[in-house]
Protein backbone atom coordinates (compact mmCIF):
# COMPACT_ATOMS: atom_id res chain seq x y z
CA UNK A 1 0.00 0.00 0.00
CA UNK A 2 1.46 3.47 -0.95
CA UNK A 3 1.08 6.48 1.20
CA UNK A 4 0.90 9.53 0.03
CA UNK A 5 2.03 12.40 2.02
CA UNK A 6 0.20 15.42 1.43
CA UNK A 7 2.34 17.33 3.53
CA UNK A 8 4.20 20.26 1.25
CA UNK A 9 7.49 21.27 1.80
CA UNK A 10 7.97 25.01 1.13
CA UNK A 11 11.15 25.91 0.25
CA UNK A 12 12.09 29.34 0.91
CA UNK A 13 12.53 31.90 -1.56
CA UNK A 14 16.17 32.35 -2.74
CA UNK A 15 17.11 35.98 -1.68
CA UNK A 16 18.77 38.26 -3.56
CA UNK A 17 22.05 39.36 -2.24
CA UNK A 18 22.31 42.45 -0.31
CA UNK A 19 23.37 45.18 -2.82
CA UNK A 20 24.59 48.60 -1.41
CA UNK A 21 23.46 51.64 -3.54
CA UNK A 22 26.26 53.75 -4.67
CA UNK A 23 25.65 57.11 -6.07
CA UNK A 24 27.96 57.92 -8.94
CA UNK A 25 29.15 61.84 -8.48
CA UNK A 26 28.13 63.99 -11.16
CA UNK A 27 30.35 64.60 -13.37
CA UNK A 28 32.37 67.46 -13.43
CA UNK A 29 30.83 70.62 -15.50
CA UNK A 30 32.07 71.44 -18.49
CA UNK A 31 33.92 74.98 -19.45
CA UNK A 32 30.41 75.67 -20.82
CA UNK A 33 28.68 74.90 -18.33
CA UNK A 34 31.33 76.95 -15.47
CA UNK A 35 30.61 79.84 -18.18
CA UNK A 36 26.82 79.74 -17.63
CA UNK A 37 26.89 79.43 -14.24
CA UNK A 38 29.14 82.54 -13.96
CA UNK A 39 26.71 84.15 -16.01
CA UNK A 40 23.73 83.35 -13.79
CA UNK A 41 25.50 84.90 -11.04
CA UNK A 42 26.44 87.64 -12.75
CA UNK A 43 22.87 88.64 -13.56
CA UNK A 44 21.91 87.43 -10.09
CA UNK A 45 24.44 89.82 -8.94
CA UNK A 46 23.15 92.37 -11.43
CA UNK A 47 19.83 92.72 -10.17
CA UNK A 48 20.39 92.25 -6.45
CA UNK A 49 22.46 95.07 -6.53
CA UNK A 50 19.32 97.12 -8.25
CA UNK A 51 16.89 96.15 -5.98
CA UNK A 52 19.21 97.18 -2.93
CA UNK A 53 19.95 100.47 -5.17
CA UNK A 54 16.15 101.07 -5.62
CA UNK A 55 15.29 102.13 -2.36
CA UNK A 56 17.87 103.88 -1.71
CA UNK A 57 17.60 106.27 -4.74
CA UNK A 58 14.28 106.69 -3.74
CA UNK A 59 14.96 107.55 -0.42
CA UNK A 60 17.12 109.87 -1.46
CA UNK A 61 15.63 111.92 -4.15
CA UNK A 62 11.77 112.11 -3.07
CA UNK A 63 12.42 113.42 0.37
CA UNK A 64 14.82 116.30 -0.79
CA UNK A 65 11.91 116.96 -3.22
CA UNK A 66 9.39 117.16 -0.80
CA UNK A 67 11.87 119.00 1.81
CA UNK A 68 12.11 121.34 -1.36
CA UNK A 69 8.74 121.82 -1.71
CA UNK A 70 7.78 122.20 1.94
CA UNK A 71 10.77 125.06 2.63
CA UNK A 72 8.64 126.67 -0.78
CA UNK A 73 5.53 126.51 1.36
CA UNK A 74 7.20 127.56 4.04
CA UNK A 75 8.60 130.68 2.42
CA UNK A 76 4.74 131.61 0.85
CA UNK A 77 2.69 131.54 4.17
CA UNK A 78 5.32 133.30 5.22
CA UNK A 79 5.06 136.14 3.05
CA UNK A 80 1.46 135.84 3.01
CA UNK A 81 1.23 136.39 6.67
CA UNK A 82 3.78 138.81 6.67
CA UNK A 83 1.41 140.79 3.81
CA UNK A 84 -1.47 140.33 6.25
CA UNK A 85 0.50 141.84 9.07
CA UNK A 86 1.17 144.87 7.14
CA UNK A 87 -2.55 144.80 5.75
CA UNK A 88 -3.83 144.19 9.43
CA UNK A 89 -0.94 147.23 10.74
CA UNK A 90 -2.20 149.43 7.92
CA UNK A 91 -5.80 149.63 9.23
CA UNK A 92 -5.12 149.23 13.32
CA UNK A 93 -2.48 151.99 12.73
CA UNK A 94 -5.61 154.42 10.76
CA UNK A 95 -7.84 152.68 13.38
CA UNK A 96 -5.71 154.33 16.32
CA UNK A 97 -5.21 156.88 14.87
CA UNK A 98 -8.72 157.88 14.07
CA UNK A 99 -9.47 157.01 18.23
CA UNK A 100 -6.62 159.22 19.45
CA UNK A 101 -8.10 162.10 17.44
CA UNK A 102 -11.30 161.67 19.58
CA UNK A 103 -9.81 161.60 23.10
CA UNK A 104 -11.28 164.58 25.26
CA UNK A 105 -14.63 164.34 22.65
CA UNK A 106 -18.23 163.19 23.28
CA UNK A 107 -21.14 162.20 20.44
CA UNK A 108 -23.68 165.56 20.90
CA UNK A 109 -26.00 164.31 17.86
CA UNK A 110 -28.18 163.09 20.39
CA UNK A 111 -29.06 166.89 21.35
CA UNK A 112 -29.94 167.63 17.62
CA UNK A 113 -33.10 167.57 15.46
CA UNK A 114 -32.07 165.57 11.95
CA UNK A 115 -33.26 165.77 8.82
CA UNK A 116 -32.68 165.16 5.27
CA UNK A 117 -33.66 167.20 1.87
CA UNK A 118 -34.76 163.54 0.40
CA UNK A 119 -34.50 159.64 1.51
CA UNK A 120 -35.53 156.20 0.05
CA UNK A 121 -38.29 154.42 1.88
CA UNK A 122 -35.90 152.38 4.63
CA UNK A 123 -32.62 154.27 4.18
CA UNK A 124 -33.18 157.00 6.11
CA UNK A 125 -32.30 159.23 9.73
CA UNK A 126 -32.34 156.44 11.82
CA UNK A 127 -30.45 154.30 9.62
CA UNK A 128 -27.87 157.29 8.78
CA UNK A 129 -27.25 157.51 12.82
CA UNK A 130 -27.49 153.49 13.64
CA UNK A 131 -23.90 152.59 14.69
CA UNK A 132 -24.13 149.51 12.20
CA UNK A 133 -22.03 151.06 9.28
CA UNK A 134 -23.77 148.21 6.91
CA UNK A 135 -26.99 150.39 7.08
CA UNK A 136 -27.02 153.72 5.09
CA UNK A 137 -29.28 157.34 3.82
CA UNK A 138 -29.65 156.76 0.58
CA UNK A 139 -31.04 159.98 -1.21
CA UNK A 140 -34.00 160.29 -3.26
CA UNK A 141 -34.26 163.09 -5.70
CA UNK A 142 -32.06 165.88 -7.34
CA UNK A 143 -28.51 167.28 -6.48
CA UNK A 144 -27.61 168.87 -4.23
CA UNK A 145 -28.50 166.35 -1.11
CA UNK A 146 -28.67 168.04 2.78
CA UNK A 147 -28.30 166.39 5.84
CA UNK A 148 -29.40 169.04 8.83
CA UNK A 149 -28.31 168.75 12.27
CA UNK A 150 -30.15 171.43 14.10
CA UNK A 151 -29.54 171.92 18.11
CA UNK A 152 -32.02 173.80 20.15
CA UNK A 153 -29.11 175.31 21.65
CA UNK A 154 -25.78 176.96 20.24
CA UNK A 155 -23.04 174.54 20.75
CA UNK A 156 -19.51 174.04 20.10
CA UNK A 157 -18.66 171.71 17.54
CA UNK A 158 -15.02 170.25 17.64
CA UNK A 159 -15.19 167.53 14.88
CA UNK A 160 -17.35 165.98 12.36
CA UNK A 161 -17.02 162.73 11.24
CA UNK A 162 -18.93 160.70 8.48
CA UNK A 163 -18.76 157.07 7.11
CA UNK A 164 -17.96 156.24 3.59
CA UNK A 165 -17.67 153.07 1.65
CA UNK A 166 -16.59 153.27 -2.04
CA UNK A 167 -15.89 149.29 -1.99
CA UNK A 168 -19.56 148.96 -1.34
CA UNK A 169 -21.30 151.80 -2.78
CA UNK A 170 -19.47 153.07 -5.53
CA UNK A 171 -21.14 155.45 -8.26
CA UNK A 172 -23.20 156.41 -4.76
CA UNK A 173 -20.10 157.68 -2.83
CA UNK A 174 -19.92 161.55 -2.38
CA UNK A 175 -16.91 163.26 -3.81
CA UNK A 176 -17.63 166.60 -3.36
CA UNK A 177 -18.70 167.86 -0.33
CA UNK A 178 -19.45 171.29 1.83
CA UNK A 179 -20.22 172.21 5.18
CA UNK A 180 -22.46 175.04 6.25
CA UNK A 181 -23.37 176.26 9.42
CA UNK A 182 -25.75 179.11 11.04
CA UNK A 183 -28.42 179.72 13.42
CA UNK A 184 -31.07 179.02 10.65
CA UNK A 185 -31.56 178.24 7.14
CA UNK A 186 -31.77 181.55 6.54
CA UNK A 187 -27.96 182.58 7.07
CA UNK A 188 -25.83 179.31 6.36
CA UNK A 189 -22.51 179.90 5.64
CA UNK A 190 -20.29 177.74 3.95
CA UNK A 191 -17.21 176.71 6.56
CA UNK A 192 -15.02 173.85 4.95
CA UNK A 193 -14.98 171.73 1.52
CA UNK A 194 -14.36 168.36 0.95
CA UNK A 195 -12.55 167.11 -2.37
CA UNK A 196 -12.54 162.92 -1.60
CA UNK A 197 -12.07 160.00 -4.39
CA UNK A 198 -13.09 156.51 -3.59
CA UNK A 199 -13.33 156.99 0.49
CA UNK A 200 -13.58 154.14 2.38
CA UNK A 201 -13.85 154.27 6.63
CA UNK A 202 -14.72 157.09 8.97
CA UNK A 203 -13.75 160.40 7.04
CA UNK A 204 -12.94 163.55 9.81
CA UNK A 205 -13.97 167.11 9.42
CA UNK A 206 -11.60 169.15 11.38
CA UNK A 207 -12.56 172.63 12.09
CA UNK A 208 -9.14 173.65 13.56
CA UNK A 209 -9.03 177.00 11.08
CA UNK A 210 -13.20 178.27 11.48
CA UNK A 211 -11.86 180.04 14.57
CA UNK A 212 -8.92 180.31 16.94
CA UNK A 213 -9.47 177.97 19.05
CA UNK A 214 -10.58 175.66 16.69
CA UNK A 215 -14.33 175.28 17.86
CA UNK A 216 -17.19 176.13 15.61
CA UNK A 217 -20.31 177.12 17.84
CA UNK A 218 -23.08 177.25 15.69
CA UNK A 219 -26.93 176.19 15.92
CA UNK A 220 -27.65 174.27 12.67
CA UNK A 221 -24.92 172.66 10.90
CA UNK A 222 -25.40 171.49 7.12
CA UNK A 223 -23.94 168.78 4.92
CA UNK A 224 -24.42 169.06 1.32
CA UNK A 225 -23.16 166.38 -1.31
CA UNK A 226 -22.67 168.30 -4.78
CA UNK A 227 -21.66 165.45 -6.83
CA UNK A 228 -20.69 161.21 -6.66
CA UNK A 229 -18.19 159.17 -8.07
CA UNK A 230 -19.05 157.93 -11.46
CA UNK A 231 -21.70 161.17 -11.44
CA UNK A 232 -23.69 159.07 -9.53
CA UNK A 233 -27.59 160.91 -8.74
CA UNK A 234 -28.37 159.23 -5.78
CA UNK A 235 -25.64 158.74 -2.72
CA UNK A 236 -24.72 156.65 0.66
CA UNK A 237 -23.90 157.89 3.54
CA UNK A 238 -23.44 154.92 6.49
CA UNK A 239 -22.83 157.30 9.39
CA UNK A 240 -22.52 160.69 10.53
CA UNK A 241 -21.41 162.46 13.96
CA UNK A 242 -20.93 165.70 15.83
CA UNK A 243 -17.98 165.78 18.17
CA UNK A 244 -17.89 168.71 21.26
CA UNK A 245 -14.99 169.00 23.79
CA UNK A 246 -15.62 167.19 26.91
CA UNK A 247 -16.83 169.71 29.91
Amino acid sequence: MRVVNNTHTTHPAKMPPNRISRRRPPPPPSESDEDSLADQETISQADSDDISAAPTQRGSTTPLDEDSEFEDLEDDEEEEDEDDEDVHSTFTDAASKSLDSLVGLKEIGNLASWTVSTAKPGNGVEQLRDEDTSLFWQSDGPQPHHINIHFAKRVKVKRIRMYLDFENDESYTPTKMSVLSGTGFHDLVEVTKLDLERPTGWIEVRLDDVHEDGELRTFLIQVAIHANHQNGKDTHVRGLQIFATEA
